[in-house]
């Protein structure tokens, strides 16, 4: 069964490394990923993010929702979610929507984060969701890496809520993004 998960997630990743996708490669991304079996190919490349818990709720062309679980493997000594765990989440939304605009590109795009900022509000003791509304910028700015052969830099905004819709932290992801030369 576990062989079934890698081999899951390796077509995942895969798929995972070409520009603007047709609309049938983003839905079939969309699809990999909100599956259940995301999970199991996590633990294969991103091993903390599957430990962690992290979670892809919701994709589409504006947003992303990754959700991570206040739970004793991500928490610090002043019980609440560890900074990193919490980072490693907003960077997932951010990320996921950068890798569903890059699916099957032609050509390939490299992503890259080359900054990050973190403001912490409020402590994280509950499941935490972050929302990355940032899908058309990052669309527009790969496609504009794809038409001009020049490295674009995206800031990407994310923002982590509790359960009632408290802001807890607002991360800001700095990314390189640049259009592969065919070879």
């Amino acid at each position: 069964m576990f062989k079934q998960y890698v081999l899951l997630y390796n077509y995942i990743s895969s798929l995972l490394n070409n520009s603007i996708m047709k609309i049938e490669h983003k839905e079939q991304y969309k699809k990999l990923v909100l599956s259940p079996f995301f999970k199991a190919g996590l633990l294969k490349v991103l091993p903390m993010a599957g430990i962690a818990g992290l979670k892809i709720t919701e994709l589409d062309d504006e947003q992303c929702k990754v959700t991570v679980p206040y739970k004793y493997l991500n928490k610090n000594p002043f019980n609440t979610t560890y900074w990193a765990v919490l980072g490693m989440a907003a960077e997932m939304a951010s990320g996921a929507l950068v890798q569903m605009f890059t699916h099957k590109s032609t050509p390939s795009v490299s992503m890259f984060v080359t900054g990050c900022d973190g403001k912490f509000i409020k402590r994280a003791v509950g499941i935490t969701t972050f929302i990355c509304n940032d899908g058309q910028l990052i669309s527009n700015a790969i496609q504009k890496a794809i038409d001009t052969k020049e490295a674009q830099t995206i800031l990407s905004n994310v923002k982590g809520y509790d359960k009632e819709g408290i802001l807890l932290v607002d991360f800001t992801f700095e990314w390189s993004i640049k259009a592969r030369s065919k070879k």
